[in-house]
């Protein structure tokens, strides 16, 4: 068979026929080829609107951090878009004589007849062809992972391997991308749930990473394994300020204390830089609020879900599912889609969580407000708990597709009246019970 093997998603195609020259330019390479495990492709998808409003086309992953990565020893390998070389996925560990020799390769497969040829590929299409072998485990894609492509990638290039980014300006590769907010929720939850599995696991980058790759690209894995226990942090900040902030509690600095600066400083600098870098990777700046809201919502469900389903798992109450994402959509559907109006249509453990949160920082928020109109001074709410009260509205403006599925949109695609039903009550007990502690 051949020495290069293309991986792809079987929802892609090729939309560059020039692809494959130009992977092949790094496995031929004269000086640098030895040690190229795999080029791996952006994920890019044919279906994403201009302000894409579930962030699906990863912009600063492609365009920024990948990059970064591709600095450090090679990208991760994300499961399609990617030309393997053949024998690294066979366990091949790497050594400076790792270059391929094409002419032996060429003159093997000319004394070959057909009928071999068909033989051979028979065998390997067959699906006896890794009972009793290493396959799984020493050999080709690892299993019992649900991102057994990031996990594989990780033990190619912990045996002395690197890969290459390559991000041309013509895509080369296209998909669809999912087009309802369930569908990006289940692939977050799948993708994180797997990450974090990783870390946990005896080829986490914490730990069976170090010393066999570079420092840069050891915390490069370690920032996705971590996606999922963020969650942690931003339920936090998404629930105890705005609490806080209804019963008059302060939590941050005073605007005339000396210690608001350093505050106010880490979160401006963090989201204009984080602005800057969505824009110079072509996006636009509604594009990029809807990043954060996406942000928001994979963090307080679907990264809550994976947490809590990995470490279920780990304590063996559980075990891993493989989630498929469905991409096919009505026209109705897809109708919204287009026009960018959030779809939700089905009831979701994951909604309700999302709406519980949002219907809370509005009531928090309602209630501060009603407290300024009945006998509080604003003035002294704002030098008292300013950032509390950024962070709520900041929360309550992010929300604001949530706020019309709830309680506005007739269409198909709003939120269900039970999600709606339940969120409510449970946001108005919270608030209520906080706002009569002591």
């Amino acid at each position: 068979m051949g020495q290069i093997i293309l991986n792809l998603d079987c929802d892609m195609y090729s939309n560059d026929p020039l692809t494959v020259r130009d992977a092949l330019c790094f496995f031929l390479d004269e000086e640098k080829s030895q040690d190229i495990a795999f080029v791996q492709f952006p994920q890019c998808f044919a279906n994403v609107t201009k302000n894409d409003p579930y962030g699906s086309f990863l912009r600063v992953i492609t365009n920024v951090e990948f990059h970064g990565t591709d600095g450090c020893g090679g990208p991760l390998y994300i499961g399609t878009g990617c030309f393997h070389r053949r024998d690294t996925l066979c366990g091949r560990e790497f050594n400076q004589d790792s270059k391929i020799d094409w002419k032996k390769h060429d003159d093997h497969r000319r004394q070959q007849s057909v009928h071999e040829l068909e033989a051979e590929a028979k065998t390997l299409a067959s699906c006896t062809f890794e009972q009793n072998t290493q396959w799984g485990n020493e050999m080709g894609l690892k299993y019992g992972c649900p991102v057994e492509d990031v996990i594989t990638g990780l033990s190619i290039q912990c045996k002395g391997w690197k890969s290459a980014y390559l991000n041309p300006e013509r895509k080369a590769f296209l998909g669809l991308a999912p087009s309802t907010l369930p569908q990006v929720l289940v692939q977050h939850k799948r993708w994180s749930e797997g990450d974090f599995q990783i870390l946990l696991s005896q080829y986490s980058p914490a730990w069976y990473a170090h010393g066999r790759i570079s420092l840069g690209l050891q915390l490069g894995y370690c920032c996705y394994c971590l996606w999922a226990p963020n969650c942690l942090a931003t339920l936090y900040y998404s629930i105890i300020p705005s609490l806080c902030l209804l019963k008059g509690i302060s939590l941050f600095p005073q605007v005339s204390s000396p210690w608001f600066l350093p505050f106010a400083y880490v979160i401006f600098g963090k989201y204009i830089s984080s602005l800057v870098e969505f824009i110079r990777a072509d996006g636009t700046v509604l594009g990029w609020w809807n990043e954060q809201r996406i942000w928001l919502y994979k963090r307080t469900s679907s990264y809550l879900f994976a947490t809590t389903d990995t470490i279920l798992k780990k304590l063996g109450f559980g075990d891993t599912a493989f989630a498929i994402t469905d991409k096919v959509a009505d026209e109705d559907v897809s109708e919204r889609y287009e026009k960018e109006m959030m779809e939700f249509g089905s009831a979701s453990p994951m909604f309700v969580v999302l709406s519980t949160l949002a219907m809370l920082n509005l009531f928090c928020l309602v209630g501060v407000v009603k407290k300024v109109i009945m006998n509080e001074s604003f003035a002294r709410l704002y030098q008292t708990m300013p950032l509390q009260i950024l962070l709520c509205g900041v929360l309550v403006l992010v929300n604001f597709p949530l706020y019309q599925g709830l309680l506005l949109r007739k269409d198909r695609g709003r939120m269900p009246t039970s999600v709606t039903l339940k969120s409510s009550a449970v946001a108005l007990l919270v608030c209520a019970i906080f706002s009569f502690l002591h």
